[in-house]
């Protein structure tokens, strides 16, 4: 029996190292590659605990955490986040930023994906938020480390509502299983109007 909890702020801090672990373990895979360390995590989730407005779900089978999502005010994120918002004239007080919706695999096909939108929308909803925005890492088609069975997520976030906006576009930089070093990776922005 699944059970999804929610925390605000400083609530998630006895379960930052659980969302850390789902990180580093889901997004090991193809499309992200991502080589990262509990270190790194606790630095960059830092701000779900600053934020008294984040919302971070985690969903437990019995006692362990398998999936999560992550949402707050835009305002709140960094200006990497903000940037290409900022340029394109938009209002960043206006958008919620959805980040992280991972599972770990057992735990796929189940509904888990469609119930994380539903939360995080209701809480966009709740702060008064007019838009919900994520990003998806863009890989070309033809990427080496492409598994022959991966299914790209676009028809699923197209039928929550999500349009892509390739004009909405940030660079962040992480560590790449393979790589030395960190490297630049572009990301793609989608939105959708929550009113």
């Amino acid at each position: 029996m699944l059970r999804f909890e929610s925390f605000h702020g400083s609530a998630l801090a006895p379960h930052l190292d659980a969302l850390g672990a789902l990180r580093i373990s889901v997004f090991r895979d193809y499309p992200y590659l991502y080589d990262g360390s509990v270190d790194y995590e606790r630095e960059y989730l830092k701000c779900y605990l600053d934020c008294p407005e984040s919302l971070v779900v985690l969903v437990f089978d019995g006692g362990q955490a398998v999936g999560a999502t992550t949402a707050m005010p835009l305002a709140f994120e960094g200006p990497e986040f903000q940037a290409p918002f900022l340029k394109a004239g938009m209002d960043v007080a206006e958008i919620c930023y959805f980040g992280e919706s991972i599972l770990l695999r057992e735990w796929r096909g189940r509904g888990i994906g469609r119930t994380f939108f539903q939360m995080r929308e209701a809480h966009a909803r709740a702060l008064g938020l007019r838009r919900a925005a994520f990003c998806a890492v863009d890989r070309p088609p033809e990427h080496p480390l492409r598994p022959a069975d991966y299914r790209p997520l676009d028809g699923f976030w197209t039928s929550q509502g999500y349009t892509k906006h390739p004009e909405l576009r940030a660079t962040f930089v992480w560590k790449e299983s393979g790589e030395q070093a960190e490297s630049p990776k572009t990301l793609t922005f989608w939105l959708k109007e929550l009113r």
